[in-house]
């Protein structure tokens, strides 16, 4: 193989694929990125057995060709390269030559038929959807998926999909999110499946906002078609819970307040939070928001919001980072927040979004 290609375009392409590979990598070929130079195209691929990614760039060939090259060592050499043409050139034994006008690196790599291949889909049952739609869904659902391993299925975001509509589910037992969106797709029956946060770090690094992707399934596997990067996945398999018994009716008096607002009172008290001592009080009143904290041996604040209320009076305490990470990705000026209890959940609701969040006990 024997290609050139300009620094910053062939160090783009690395890191679309390079955050898939595990720092604890069973095998040693999967530490590698695959190169392979066909038809005009530089082709990476990388993978970590559960997730797959690969992204075509152009270039120019001089001689086509397939290896295997250790990945951080590339990347941190492309990386550290001058900002010039990069000429890779590679050799009998997997030896690899690295150079621009002033420098050279050689290198070794691995075969590439050691190299795992990914899976084959077959065309047909293709769900089409704006990337831009995907991304604002994503955004309003990947903070609350859990970490908790033990309850693995909810280690990802259920996507349920029928003939006009996509809705995406995520929750970690404390707090849940739920939207839905038309969509374009081409299946004969409704279909659920749980994608896991990995793949979704992925999908979200990578999404435009405009452009089409396409999305296939096949055995306990999805691939996502952004156009120039693929993201295949293995899918989690499991019995999502029935999320729609915990959506509450919508709550007849509704606190209307400034989302900027509110979001940096959440975080001004929060700054008095300890693992300990977690919650911010919120008192509502009349027109009125009084966001407070107080943790002993630290200290306390009190902020004052104003908003627009009728109904009764109530103190509760929530998790502040439940509340700031729903309201820093929201994009509206205004929102209504829903309280009725001071044992039930607080429910945000906005255009097929739906946001709920357990209280905490106040100390």
């Amino acid at each position: 193989m024997k290609i050139e290609i300009a620094k910053d375009v062939l160090l783009n392409g690395i890191q679309k694929v390079q955050n898939v590979i595990s720092a604890r990598a069973t095998l040693p070929i999967l530490s590698n990125i695959l190169v392979e130079a066909q038809q005009g195209k530089l082709k990476l691929t990388a993978t970590d057995l559960d997730i797959g990614i690969n992204c075509a760039i152009p270039v120019d060939i001089q001689e086509p060709g397939t290896i295997t090259i250790p990945a951080k060592r590339f990347s941190d050499i492309i990386k550290e390269l001058p900002d010039d043409s990069v000429s890779i050139n590679t050799k009998k034994n997997n030896l690899i030559i690295i150079e621009t006008k002033s420098c050279q690196f050689k290198i070794m790599g691995l075969p590439y038929e050691d190299f795992p291949k990914l899976p084959e889909f077959k065309e047909g049952g293709v769900i089409k959807l704006e990337q831009a739609i995907l991304k604002e869904m994503l955004c309003l659902t990947s903070f609350t998926v859990s970490l908790n391993e033990t309850r693995y299925v909810l280690n990802g975001i259920l996507f349920k999909i029928n003939q006009t509509n996509l809705t995406l589910v995520a929750t970690d037992g404390k707090r849940l999110a739920v939207i839905e969106r038309k969509s374009k797709q081409n299946t004969e029956k409704d279909l659920q499946i749980i994608v896991p946060l990995k793949t979704i770090q992925e999908l979200n690094r990578n999404l435009q906002e405009e452009g089409e992707l396409s999305m296939l399934l096949s055995n306990n596997q999805v691939l996502f078609d952004l156009g120039s990067v693929v993201i295949i996945s293995r899918l989690i398999e499991g019995e999502f819970p029935d999320y729609q018994q915990v959506i509450p009716p919508a709550a007849e008096n509704k606190i209307n307040v400034g989302r900027e607002q509110f979001l940096l009172a959440i975080r001004r008290a929060a700054l008095l939070s300890t693992p300990d001592y977690q919650a911010v009080k919120l008192e509502v009143f009349k027109n009125k928001l009084v966001v407070s904290k107080s943790t002993p041996d630290i200290g306390e604040s009190r902020e004052e919001v104003t908003i627009e209320y009728q109904g009764k009076e109530i103190a509760i305490g929530f998790n502040p980072n439940y509340l700031i990470d729903v309201l820093k990705n929201l994009k509206e000026e205004k929102i209504e927040f829903e309280l009725t209890d001071t044992q039930k959940p607080g429910v945000i609701r906005i255009d097929g979004y739906v946001y709920i969040v357990l209280p905490m006990r106040l100390s």
